[in-house]
């Protein structure tokens, strides 16, 4: 046994110190954390100062004794889980499983990416553990199960059994429900634009768009006000252009003017997430766990196992001098003199970042991502690549545009052309942000070309073409919108936000449905009953605040204990009084109709179930009758006819996806798989493709004689031969 012990989380990260540290030192993992709160109850005693209970998590007993054996003949014991909160939180599990079980004196050592040369100098530089962040993450640990464990047995009552509320994740329920509120009660407003082309004496042509009427900027409805107009009919459209076509027109503003684009700082924890959901469609639960692999180490060709990014849970642009050095020693090799900047970019904290670590970037400027490209997966050197662009990105110069601006007037009218020119494309030879579809507004005037214009100079109208429009809703949030909001806002930290999201997922709140996040029924009955019943709770500006609370527990200005208890009396008053009503607030769920069983004649009503609403005979449990809503079953009726009894199949949805039942249930119980009509087309097989739901809720098309037939296409198809090889679908 060596002498030295290294406790980390990861198994692949002890692989990659192994590399490093050599026969000196043994390294092993506890597997995630080895302690925490109990499953079964509370687990907190709120009497004595909300004193945890802490239990070994099942299965990690075996860890823990192997721990205990390794520690026991080591002379020096280093605890480096990950560098925040959690990590800090696993090493002082760690410390009390360890204590009176070695002589070794226990370090805490931290490295914000794992290189030889980061590790051996945290080695170097060993520290006690920090207990404020420990208590940090204890705070938000009891603050979490205080509200779980109280605000779910709630929803139990009055919703569905075995639904679950959190402190956070229902804030951001609220935020997406609010938003599909604000869309279906938006009213969109009709408005006109009007487009020009004019022609000079050359018969050189332009496009143009009406700016001013009267000295007034035409609008549309949603930005109207004061100086501004707004065309809101055919009619006053056609008017405008009438007299339009009868005016002479003169250019009388011609200005040019650059434009300058400074680079993107490197990316933070939310920014990745935000922008691998743009370009790659990456769940943000899916962008950590890639980031996770590249940072603990990938096994890379004579290299080994190498750590290729910083931490990836972070809030600071920072970055340090030695990466700073190295990058502009990369861009002035492989660009040029004209894309470095003189002077290195340094970029603003914002507001309430921790700045604990750097900006997440690649560890070394040698590992460019072509280079180590065949010992990644696809998705491994998608990210890291946009990861380096970034990195790079931020470090050049910037672009610089020459925009022209053109008037072009007739007695009230002002047309306006814009042209855009890239001088010098800087940052952007290398890097561009993507934006979502329903981020781009309106967009300019367009970057068609112009001819050399004059003032003075005249010019012929060719065509007027006014164009209706309408108001368009507020964006439905995507993943990465959300992540956005949740950051903008303060609700959550840099290593919550996938879990968040993936949370409501799991629990059936919210879908995602073309790459949007929309509540459910379910979701939505339950946002309806926290936000009717406990606002100040589950509200944006309260939980915001909690955070910079529990950030004043981690810098040391508060304690974690006062922190509780401010939160906890209130909290407990308001849910006493609730429970009490509880009855009551179930029976306001649950709607009666003038539909009669068809079982036993009694009313039927509405309830919930983890699918949504139902029909249920109101004489349960005498009757058990149950039956989808009219719309519900209206949508689910098939053509298809039961083998078993002649019934009409229709259509129902399990965890698994949708499913054909016989509508004669529960008599006749006959279920088969929802096809799409087409034959696989594997050879020999005579099966037909059908939907079926993976573990991450997305749908995938498979073979009906699974797992015989093991085909599978993660995009739909289509019952369309391909025109070109006459292939059975598209």
């Amino acid at each position: 046994m060596a002498d030295n012990l290294v406790i980390v989380e990861s198994p692949t990260k002890c692989r990659t110190l192994t590399r490093y540290l050599g026969k000196k030192y043994d390294i092993l993992a506890t597997m995630g954390h080895i302690r925490d709160l109990p499953k079964s109850r509370l687990g907190i005693d709120a009497e004595n100062d909300f004193e945890p209970e802490y239990e070994t998590i099942p299965g990690k007993q075996k860890v823990i004794s192997q721990l205990q054996a390794a520690a026991k003949s080591a002379k020096a014991v280093y605890l480096a889980p990950d560098p925040d909160r959690e990590g800090e939180a696993i090493a002082w599990h760690v410390a009390h499983s360890l204590k009176g079980r070695t002589k070794a004196k226990v370090y805490r050592v931290a490295f914000n990416e794992i290189t030889k040369s980061a590790v051996l100098e945290a080695l170097e530089q060993p520290r006690a553990i920090d207990m404020n962040l420990v208590n940090a993450q204890q705070a938000r640990r009891v603050l979490d199960r205080i509200v779980g464990y109280t605000v779910s047995p709630l929803l139990w009552k009055a919703v569905l059994p075995r639904l679950s509320a959190g402190r956070v994740q229902s804030v951001a329920l609220r935020l997406i429900c609010e938003r599909d509120a604000e869309v279906k009660a938006f009213v969109p407003q009709e408005y006109w634009q009007i487009a020009a082309l004019f022609e000079t004496g050359k018969w050189e042509r332009f496009s143009a768009r009406l700016f001013k009427i009267d000295n007034q900027t035409v609008v549309s409805p949603a930005e109207a006000g004061k100086g501004k107009i707004v065309i809101s009919s055919e009619r006053e459209a056609e008017e405008y252009a009438a007299a339009m076509r009868q005016a002479a027109w003169t250019v009388t503003s011609v200005t040019e003017s650059e434009k300058i684009r400074k680079p993107l700082p490197p990316f933070i924890t939310s920014t990745l997430q935000q922008e691998a959901a743009k370009v790659f469609g990456f769940s943000p639960k899916q962008t950590m766990h890639i980031a996770q692999e590249l940072y603990e180490g990938v096994e890379i060709d004579k290299e080994g196992l190498t750590g290729l990014i910083t931490y990836m849970r972070t809030d600071s642009t920072r970055v340090s001098d030695q990466a700073i050095k190295a990058v502009r020693a990369l861009i002035k090799e492989q660009y040029g003199d004209q894309y470095l900047p003189h002077k290195p970019a340094v970029y603003g904290v914002k507001k309430g970042a921790q700045d604990a670590h750097e900006a997440i970037r690649p560890t070394s400027m040698d590992l460019a991502p072509e280079r180590v490209k065949a010992s990644l997966t696809p998705r491994q050197y998608k990210l890291y690549s946009l990861i380096w662009n970034r990195f790079v990105a931020s470090q050049m110069a910037a672009a610089r545009f020459e925009v022209h601006t053109v008037d072009v007037t007739a007695d009230r009218f002002v047309f306006r052309a814009t042209s855009q020119k890239v001088v010098f494309d800087g940052f952007l030879r290398l890097y561009h942000e993507e934006r979502e579809p329903d981020e781009n507004g309106n967009g300019d005037n367009g970057m068609n070309g112009l001819p050399v214009l004059r003032e003075g100079q005249s010019v012929s109208l060719i065509e007027l073409k006014p164009t209706q429009s309408f108001t368009k809703p507020p964006p439905r949030y995507s993943e990465a919108m959300l992540v956005k909001r949740l950051e903008a806002d303060g609700i959550g930290r840099p290593s919550t936000y996938a879990s968040i999201i993936s949370t409501l997922l799991d629990r059936k709140y919210v879908d995602l449905q073309q790459r949007k996040l929309i509540p459910t029924e379910l979701g939505e009955a339950v946002n309806g009953l926290l936000v009717e019943h406990l606002p100040d709770v589950f509200d944006v500006a309260f939980t915001a605040n909690m955070e910079k609370e529990l950030d004043l527990v981690e810098e040391g200005v508060d304690e974690w204990v006062k922190v509780v208890n401010d939160f906890y009396k209130p909290f407990m008053r308001t849910m006493g009084k609730l429970n009490s009503k509880a009855k009551n607030i179930k029976a306001s769920l649950t709607q009666a109709t003038d539909v009669l069983c068809p079982e036993c004649g009694a009313p039927m009503v509405i309830k919930w179930g983890r699918n949504g609403r139902f029909m249920a005979c109101s004489a349960y449990p005498k009757c058990k009758t149950t039956r989808p809503l009219p719309e519900e079953e209206a949508k689910s009726r098939t053509d298809e006819i039961c083998e078993k009894c002649g019934s009409p199949m229709v259509i129902k949805t399990s965890r698994f996806g949708r499913f054909l039942a016989c509508s004669a249930y529960p008599q006749c119980k006959n279920t088969r798989s929802v096809t799409l009509g087409i034959k696989c087309p594997q050879k020999g097989c005579n099966g037909h493709l059908i939907e079926r739901k993976g573990k991450g809720r997305r749908p995938f098309y498979g073979c009906s004689n699974y797992p015989k037939c093991r085909f599978l296409t993660s995009d739909m198809p289509t019952k369309t031969a391909c025109p070109v090889c006459s292939h059975g679908f598209m």
